[in-house]
């Protein structure tokens, strides 16, 4: 992981993690939902996918290479949903992850508890 979850100093705050792996690594859903936002319009977060799941929450997927989704489109967990990159504000390649209740960030590794493989192609790498 190349950042986690929490305040970064300087008065930044992380709202999900960064999970470093290498450009090309498949991204998938973290949960059954349908794609609310595909596009490159947020400042920082490069290529950035939005999916809205039941309950009100909704999970980032930012700094894609290739986005494989398109709004509207239902996805299941496990899904591929687009590959890793260093789009937006980083330099090296890699996933920020957020998790969100509502509009409210919550950690995500309370969820992933630590399975960023699941997330990523099999193939995360640091940690």
């Amino acid at each position: 992981m190349v950042t986690e979850f929490g305040p970064m100093g300087k008065g930044q705050n992380n709202d999900g993690v960064n999970i470093v792996a290498p450009r090309g690594t498949p991204v998938k859903a973290a949960e059954n939902g349908v794609v609310a936002y595909v596009g490159n319009e947020l400042k920082g977060f490069g290529n950035l996918l939005l999916i809205k799941h039941a309950d009100g929450w909704m999970t980032a997927y930012a700094h894609n290479d290739q986005l494989l989704v398109r709004k509207g489109e239902q996805v299941r967990k496990g899904q591929q949903i687009a590959t890793v990159g260093a789009s937006g504000n980083v330099t090296q390649p890699q996933l920020h992850f957020e998790i969100r209740r509502g509009t409210e960030a919550v950690n995500p590794a309370d969820y992933i508890k630590g399975d960023a493989i699941s997330l990523l192609g099999g193939a995360a790498a640091g940690g």
